[in-house]
């Protein structure tokens, strides 16, 4: 029950990142803390659309 999932930058707003999570398990979005390479520091990230 994995899914694709991207992560984009809080300032920013582009999607850097992408990863799976299991939706059953884990219903509230992802947030995680990651380099952003066009913000050149560590955001926040979130979990948006594919």
């Amino acid at each position: 029950m994995q899914e694709n999932i991207s992560l984009a930058c809080t300032d920013c707003k582009r999607k850097n990142y992408t990863t799976t999570k299991n939706k059953k398990t884990n219903t509230e979005k992802l947030e995680l803390h990651k380099y952003c390479r066009f913000c050149r520091k560590a955001t926040a990230h979130k979990e948006g659309k594919v």
